[in-house]
């Protein structure tokens, strides 16, 4: 008995986990890994101050689990307020999403959060 435990810890140790890689790359891209979710996400450069601006992202499912209705938001935690706007989020296809009607209404530092299967990660933004 003890062989056939042994043997079947052995293989669950072993075993590949599910790939999780957000299908964004490139210059800029910035990434997050979650506990069951990995978010891959980019801002233009500059951040614009005061202005509507859109976000690309994408995300994936340590399961292997189809990502549906995520949500982005953003907060200044040092301030205790967020965005007065509530961003849309478009579907592209293939995991990767348009964050779209974002505005950064004051300068200085932003978190961005981004929730996908009930679980929320978290990034920094800076605007000057």
């Amino acid at each position: 008995m003890k062989t056939a435990a042994a043997v079947l810890a052995a293989a669950l140790l072993t075993a590949p986990a599910t790939a999780c890689e957000p299908p964004l790359a490139g210059p800029g891209v910035q990434r997050i890994d979650g506990s069951g979710h990995v978010v891959a996400w980019r801002a233009p450069q500059p951040v614009p101050l005061a202005q509507f601006f859109t976000l690309e992202f994408a995300a994936c499912a340590r399961s292997g689990d189809r990502i549906e209705a995520p949500r982005v938001e953003a907060t200044m935690p040092q301030h205790g307020h967020g965005m007065n706007y509530r961003p849309t989020v478009e579907s592209l296809g293939g995991g990767r999403f348009r964050a779209g009607g974002l505005l950064l209404h004051m300068p200085g530092r932003w978190q961005l959060s981004f929730t996908v299967g009930g679980e929320t990660l978290r990034a920094v933004l800076t605007v000057d």
